[in-house]
């Protein structure tokens, strides 16, 4: 099954956690807190912990993000995990991955398996698809 939303992040919160000892290197490695809100098939909020290494000024740079879903997909609903990444050169998405955590699924979400992806619209827009299997 495939369902697709639109997000927005409504919380970002940059956290003072750094590794010890610190590595200084090109980009520099932050690590924060966000809190997105789903609307469309894929309904609900995520909170997420969220690490990358980014240069501001130029837009280059890798995250990765692990995120706790709760809300619906295409009406079933419950709550998962799952973990996404790519890097970026400024203006695209390079070396992708997403994919749903195994037996993270509550309610009807449970058993939930599979991945999905995440674009950014020229206008901004976020958009979250999810390719899912409920076992």
């Amino acid at each position: 099954m495939r369902a697709s939303g639109t997000f927005t992040v409504t919380s970002f919160v940059p956290a003072g956690l750094k590794p010890e000892p610190e590595v200084t290197t090109a980009l520099p490695v932050g690590l924060a807190t966000i809190v997105k809100s789903f609307e469309g098939e894929v309904t609900g909020r995520s909170t997420t912990l969220f690490t990358a290494a980014f240069d501001q000024d130029s837009g280059v740079g890798t995250y990765i993000a692990m995120e706790s879903f709760e809300g619906a997909l295409d009406g079933h609903e419950g709550a998962f995990n799952f973990v996404h990444s790519a890097a970026t050169s400024g203006s695209d998405r390079a070396n992708e991955f997403f994919t749903i955590v195994p037996s993270s699924g509550t309610g009807a979400l449970a058993g939930i398996s599979g991945g999905g992806g995440l674009a950014v619209d020229e206008d901004g827009t976020h958009r979250i698809w999810f390719d899912f299997d409920l076992g």
